[in-house]
């Protein structure tokens, strides 16, 4: 099968059978739905982007296994060069969408199951590698939009997932079988869930020998027996299903569509397992997994951070504040703020390094940089734009009262700023910065990719204490030190 765009990739959802709830109501009609609509157009825009010639050579790559032409999101990286592009391309498809385009995590997630299945087979004479070719050669093949499935709801975070008193709290296996595993438990807040075409799940932290059953990585179809998803809420969700003006992006959302899932004993044939029972190898899935992920983060939210930019540059335009002298400081300071990110992110793709598979790997140390930035410099974005958006940000009237025959001149007449320029302009402009910067919107920009302190261990882990101690000491003539420390 070629590759497909955005209006194919739609039909494919129709053929699919997954269980969804949402506010209580089993959806049946899941393209129809208008609190899906938004996350389908984003996932469906990487798919037409792929095609589309002035994007194709960040959006799509050749596969390292049958030499096609693929979507960059089921791809493996080969070396330096698709690292970078990849960031390129997040930035790119976050300008063209100002939100969440879900397919990073499953990316991500092939990516570390790719290094850690050759591993495995290295030392234990396992066949997961192969297993995990095949199945990607199939995800590459029909072009499938697949989610990460990472985080458990981890219950009581002092004990381990073999100490939880309810053993569900994590997913793990309940059965094994001659062709297969039976697994039971949940997967929290996953991107683009319901709009997947399957699942790739994996360990959410290091396992010790007596969690060995949780210590499981597999694949799965969105409509697997036993599979539920229940869909979240977010900030204004209900504003979908009430106007387009009020949502601010109707067409792309804010958010990436995130959805509870539960797997009540739910079967995975043996030729979609990739890990079950190697718990000494979880906690290094979970760490490539992590790098790849928090490499993203200067891309997709550098992307986003660029419309955020021009909305707000635009409406300082409209209410006549766009020549202050602090404005315009505020201004620079909030492109400062993103393009930091952004070279983080080109940084840890430069200093890469091939695992033993043959794929690449972001720098370590430099992702989790990226990452902590992240949750530091897109907080103070969305500050300065509120600062400079001023507090009708936050008590506008709605769309209905514009439109209303009584009170709509009223709202037409006070929210206007620039003389010339429809008030409408300037709400729009107001209820899209809302959308960007309020509410979940802004939450997943910190916990995403691991909250702050996840990066922290890491740097720390990283950061080569001892080498800088020893940098410090023969500098300060302490001990025997040789004139060069490598």
């Amino acid at each position: 099968m070629a590759m497909m765009n955005g209006k194919q990739y739609r039909e494919s959802l129709k053929n699919l059978k997954p269980t969804i709830y949402y506010m209580g109501e089993k959806i049946e009609n899941l393209t129809g739905h208008p609190a899906f609509i938004p996350h389908i157009n984003a996932a469906a825009l990487t798919y037409e982007m792929a095609v589309a010639p002035e994007f194709e050579e960040l959006c799509s790559a050749r596969s390292h296994l049958t030499g096609e032409k693929i979507n960059r999101f089921t791809h493996i990286h080969q070396n330096h060069d698709d690292l970078i592009k990849k960031v390129k391309m997040l930035r790119a498809i976050g300008q063209q969408t100002g939100s969440c385009f879900q397919r990073c995590v499953g990316f991500d997630g092939m990516n570390a199951t790719y290094s850690i299945t050759y591993d495995i087979d290295k030392k234990l004479g396992t066949d997961y590698h192969e297993r995990f070719k095949k199945t990607l050669k199939e995800i590459q093949g029909k072009d499938l939009m697949v989610s990460g499935a990472m985080t458990d709801p981890k219950g009581d975070r002092s004990l381990s997932p073999s100490e939880q008193k309810d053993p569900d709290l994590y997913v793990h296996v309940v059965e094994r079988k001659k062709d297969g595993i039976v697994v039971s438990g949940a997967k929290a807040h996953i991107t683009g869930a319901v709009n997947s075409h399957g699942h790739l799940v994996m360990p959410t932290s290091a396992m010790r020998a007596e969690d060995k059953d949780y210590a499981v990585c597999f694949y799965v179809p969105i409509d697997a027996p036993g599979l539920i998803h229940i869909f979240g809420r977010q900030s204004n969700d209900t504003r979908k299903c009430e106007c387009s003006m009020d949502q601010g992006n109707a067409e792309y959302g804010c958010v990436g569509g995130e959805a509870l899932i539960v797997f009540d004993k739910v079967f995975v044939p043996n030729e979609h397992v990739f890990m079950c029972g190697e718990y000494e190898f979880a906690g290094e899935l979970v760490e490539r997994f992590a790098t790849f992920h928090r490499q993203n983060y200067g891309g997709c939210k550098g992307g986003l951070a660029d419309v955020l930019v021009g909305a707000v540059y635009a409406l300082t335009q409209v209410q006549g504040t766009s020549k202050a002298s602090h404005v315009r400081d505020k201004l620079a300071e909030m492109i400062h703020l993103a393009e930091t990110i952004y070279c983080c992110s080109i940084a840890c793709s430069c200093q890469g390094f091939a695992q033993p598979a043959g794929c690449y790997q972001a720098d370590p140390l430099l992702a989790n940089i990226t990452k902590l930035n992240v949750t530091r410099n897109v907080y103070e974005i969305a500050r300065l734009a509120h600062d400079i958006t001023g507090g009708i940000l936050a008590t506008m009237p709605s769309e209905f009262d514009l439109k209303d025959p009584k009170v709509g001149k009223w709202v037409d007449k006070y929210m206007k700023g620039v003389a010339d320029v429809p008030a409408e302009t300037r709400i729009r402009l107001i209820r899209l910065i809302d959308a960007m910067t309020c509410g979940t919107a802004l939450a997943e920009s910190m916990h995403g990719a691991g909250s702050p302190q996840a990066q922290k261990i890491m740097i720390e882990r990283r950061g080569n204490l001892e080498r800088k101690k020893k940098l410090a000491e023969k500098l300060a003539r302490i001990g025997e030190q040789p004139f060069f420390v490598c």
